[in-house]
This record gives structure tokens, C-alpha cells and sequence, in this order.
């Protein structure tokens, strides 16, 4: 990384985010020893040829940005606007995810834990009240979803439940 390479972008949830990526980060793999290309390098050059223009992602993701806008513009690609989410922690602090044995939501009833995800987003559960059709739950968040209720912490420290009683049809 050269001397200077610094980057600041807004981010349309967590605010301004700047980094000295030389002092930060350092130098960084673009190629991997397994001869495959690192994620940095593939995620901007996937994002582009795929015209995307607006990346939403877990707030875990929010230091890695700005290696990537670097990237697109040594490469002259546009550089998309970011959105990072708050990530939902177990009670002991750890992100919950598949890597760390998360238990998985119920496939044949999905719909409490997407009530109850609605929520820790900010939303307003009672557009999803009643739906009992996962499709159909979808369709009417996308048409309720305000983006302005969106929490602007990096992380939740709340245990996912599916059984409190405002997630309930």
C-alpha cells in the first residue's frame, strides 16, 4: 500500500467512515497462495461486471470497504454505495452465523424468526401480523420497509427468540 492511501465514504447507515488504509491495514492479498483470487478483489470486480449500485451487508463488513474502493478505482470501476447492518450477536458477544454453529432457523416454520428479525431492524411488526405464507410476509415487508427506522449500532446484543409475543400472527 502506498503512503496515503486513505479512504472515507458515507455510509447510508453507520455514517462517514474513514480509514488510512496503508497504516490500518497494510498491504494486502489479491491473490491467494491457492492461486484463487481473495475475496477483495473478487467482490469488486463481481460487483461491477454485475452493474451493482448499492451493497447492504453486516456491519463486520464495514473496515474491509474501503480496501475495495481502492481497488475499484486503481481498476476505473464505479464504486457502489454502501449500506452496513448491525449484526446479531449470541449472549456471550459472538456474531451469529453458520461458521459458528448458530442454530439454523426452523425451515418448516420460518416465519417467527423473520418477525422477529423484522423487528431488530426497527420495523413496525404489525404489517406482518397474520401472514402465515412465507412469500407472501416477504412482499409485504419489502412494501412496509422504512429505511429511516433502521438501528445505527454496529451490534446487537440480543440472543435471536422466536417466541416473544408481538412476533406472534
Amino acid at each position: 500500500m502506498a503512503d496515503g492511501s486513505q479512504v472515507a465514504f458515507e455510509d447510508g447507515l453507520q455514517g462517514r467512515f474513514a480509514q488510512d488504509v496503508d497504516r490500518e491495514v497494510g498491504d494486502f492479498v489479491l491473490l491467494r497462495a491457492d492461486g484463487f483470487w481473495a475475496y477483495q478483489l473478487a467482490v469488486v470486480v463481481d460487483d461491477a461486471e454485475q452493474g451493482v449500485t448499492d451493497v447492504v451487508r453486516g456491519a463486520d463488513l464495514l473496515d474491509s470497504t474501503p480496501r475495495q474502493i481502492l481497488l475499484q478505482r486503481a481498476l476505473g470501476l464505479p464504486t457502489p454505495r454502501y449500506l452496513h447492518l448491525p449484526l446479531l450477536l449470541d449472549a456471550s458477544g459472538h456474531k451469529l452465523s453458520k461458521s459458528s454453529a448458530a442454530l439454523p432457523v426452523d425451515p418448516a416454520d420460518p416465519l417467527p424468526a423473520l418477525r422477529h428479525c423484522w423487528t431488530l431492524l426497527g420495523q413496525d411488526p404489525a404489517p406482518l401480523r397474520g401472514e402465515k405464507r412465507v412469500d407472501a410476509l416477504l412482499w409485504r415487508a419489502i412494501s412496509h420497509f422504512d429505511r429511516a427506522r433502521l438501528p445505527a449500532r454496529l451490534h446487537f446484543h440480543q440472543p435471536l427468540t422466536t417466541t416473544s409475543p408481538d412476533m406472534s400472527e
